[in-house]
């Protein structure tokens, strides 16, 4: 390369930089000045700014939908006059969804509400201006869920796209679907490789023990959707009326948004695409194999709960749920802390799944009922529950009014436990 060529090359890189550094500062200039504008108009209007957790879905659907809850309930609300703008934060994990957010709340770009955010924080008095979240961040504290309807329609174009879409995946016009959803480590495994998630392991499950309860769902005139973006296996089962969807090459961000809000009811072991069914449009909902204890879903009526047995190795036998709380286990959200306490969680079995989606199905079609007995062991196990609700150090509560149910089928097998 020739001197003068260098020398070139030299000059253009200077002045690409020099350009890049002054577009920046004249990019915060810009944001310093909105900052001042939105402060001088606050006594009349009230401007924040927030960011959309859009890069998990659970969190991209529940909190999005618990802010949208709280402003109809006129919950953190510190001014008469309030204009609330957004940022998706990247990767965005469903498109439809931010589609659908975009349609009714105030989206701006990223690069720019940043940096307006960040200036604002460094001038003094500027929490104000920050959405923030009144809950615990997606518990329903309130109990708004029940409260409030469903704040995402689709238009009529994807209303007729999901017909065409549900058509061509198998699924008859009119036909009656339940969502199954069973996590296991292969999403947070290939999508944040990068992050050792194996803290979450007390959170998986085995499809296989759900055999038996797709068998009586199918036996009961439904179809059956396997959800998830990614999984470690197929399920070792045959059948037209099964959809192994999360394994087949048909998912799509569209049909993750359409299929939750279309289905009778979703079983879930508690992962993030739940909450579009139950949170986003308000789907009955069994949560089978979850924990810990002490973070139960318990504000929505139309929540139905079954926890992994927790078994001491020490002691060589199943805990009650008040031994849960008192050896501090009701709390716990990592599964090296279970082995340091020499706990081993065990799954439910399918006979124990089968009857628990057998209890649901028949309450909601209105032919299951409850005995006096069948009262007295629901009122028991609550009552044990919010008894050691004090033992929790989180700042922010937990729950609100408990409004879910337990198990009946559950809590007959495991009188014992209620101790």
């Amino acid at each position: 390369m020739s001197k003068s060529k260098y020398i070139f090359l030299k000059i253009i890189k200077l002045i690409s930089i020099l350009v890049i550094f002054l577009y920046k500062i004249f990019i915060y200039f810009c944001a310093f000045l909105i900052v001042i504008i939105i402060r001088i108009i606050r006594p009349l209007i009230l401007i924040r700014i927030g960011n959309l957790w859009s890069f998990r879905i659970g969190h991209f659907a529940a909190n999005t939908e618990l802010y949208m809850c709280e402003k109809d309930a006129n919950i953190n609300a510190p001014h008469k006059f309030i204009f609330d703008f957004f940022y998706f934060e990247e990767p965005i994990s469903n498109h439809q969804l931010m589609l659908m957010f975009k349609r009714i709340l105030n989206i701006l770009p990223s690069w720019f509400l940043i940096r307006i955010q960040l200036i604002n924080k460094i001038i003094p008095g500027g929490a104000i201006h920050d959405v923030g979240y009144n809950s615990n961040i997606d518990r329903d504290i309130h109990n708004l869920l029940d409260k409030y309807p469903s704040h995402l329609n689709f238009t009529f174009d994807e209303e007729i796209k999901g017909q065409e879409e549900l058509l061509k995946i198998g699924l008859p016009k009119n036909a009656k679907f339940v969502c199954l959803l069973v996590r296991d480590s292969a999403y947070l495994a290939t999508y944040q490789s990068e992050i050792d998630w194996s803290a979450h392991d007390y959170r998986d499950s085995n499809i296989e023990n759900y055999i038996l309860a797709i068998e009586e769902l199918i036996n009961r005139g439904y179809f059956v959707f396997r959800m998830g973006a990614k999984v470690n296996q197929p399920l070792n089962f045959t059948n037209p009326k099964f959809i192994d969807y999360a394994y087949n090459g048909m998912r799509t961000d569209f049909l993750d948004i359409y299929l939750g809000a279309k289905c009778e009811f979703c079983i879930s072991t508690g992962a993030g695409w739940d909450a579009v069914p139950t949170w986003l449009f308000r789907k009955p909902v069994l949560f089978t194999n979850i924990g810990p204890l002490g973070y139960l879903p318990t504000y929505s009526a139309k929540f139905y709960l079954m926890i992994k047995g927790h078994f001491s190795i020490e002691k060589n036998r199943f805990l009650t749920y008040s031994e849960i709380f008192d050896s501090g286990l009701g709390y716990i959200l990592d599964s090296s802390d279970y082995k340091m306490k020499n706990v081993k969680l065990i799954e439910n079995t399918p006979e124990e799944i089968l009857e628990a989606v057998i209890e649901i199905e028949e309450r909601l079609s209105g032919t299951w009922k409850d005995s006096h007995e069948d009262e007295k062991l629901q009122n028991h196990f609550w009552n044990i529950f919010q008894g050691n609700l004090s033992t929790i150090s989180s700042k922010a509560p937990l729950h609100g009014k408990i409004k879910s149910h337990f198990s009946t089928t559950f809590l007959r097998k495991y009188k014992v436990w209620l101790q």
